[in-house]
């Protein structure tokens, strides 16, 4: 908080503003009185998610180096100074700003080819953009969903739900073990395909379709360059 506070007074004289000047300033965006300015800079109160963006905005910041994480203004302009090569792609089309993010738990480690314990403690959370609607992430082990481009050490982000269409990839839980395959349902019977020809697929009939339990639907992965 004390970070914040300097950060936004220094902005604020370096730019030769009242605080007065930099309320107003803010008008367009944030309502913001002159005293508000004030406990800012004395860290007597912390601004929202929403006037610190305002703030970075008006200053032309970023909001780590609002945050004080960096020492650098704008990690965009720093780059362009110290690789002048990327100045080609400073302003392409093809160049998208970064999505919005959410964070979701990590729950732990699903098996890709033989189904392993399922470990169901929260490890961490990692960070995904909000279009991609995932309610919990789990790191894959194994070989057998290569086919579908998820390789070992990747993480699966899925949707909870406990139901797929067939052929989609999802969780399943058997009985205390989890595993991620394709899933087939036809003809009274559960089938968990793998997207690779070294394993055999696993199927369940009549009263073994009991054990068998979807938690959630593969809605995204994140991959290491290999």
């Amino acid at each position: 908080m004390r970070a914040i506070a300097q950060r936004i007074k220094q902005l604020r004289t370096e730019r030769g503003m009242t605080q007065e000047e930099l309320a107003f300033a803010l008008s367009a965006r944030r309502k913001i009185s002159k005293s508000a300015i004030g406990m800012y800079e004395t860290a007597r109160r912390e601004p929202d998610i929403e006037t610190m963006e305002a703030l970075a905005d008006c200053f032309g910041v970023d909001m780590d180096y609002l945050l004080g994480k960096t020492d650098h203004k704008n990690r965009r302009a720093w780059l362009m100074e110290q690789h002048p090569s990327l100045a080609a792609f400073a302003d392409a089309d093809a160049i998208l700003p970064l999505p919005r993010t959410k964070k979701v738990p990590l729950l732990g480690t699903i098996a890709c080819g033989e189904p392993i314990y399922a470990e169901e403690n929260t490890a961490e959370y990692l960070t995904v953009p909000e279009e991609i609607e995932a309610d919990f992430c789990l790191r894959c082990k194994g070989d057998s969903m290569i086919g579908a481009r998820i390789c070992d050490g990747d993480i699966v982000y899925l949707r909870a739900q406990e139901s797929v269409d067939n052929g989609q990839i999802a969780a399943v839980v058997i009985g205390d073990e989890a595993t991620l395959k394709r899933v087939y349902l036809a003809d009274g019977k559960i089938t968990l395909a793998a997207a690779n020809e070294a394993y055999a697929p696993l199927v369940y009939v009549g009263d073994e379709m009991g054990q068998v339990r979807i938690i959630g639907r593969a809605v995204a992965f994140t991959s290491h360059i290999r």
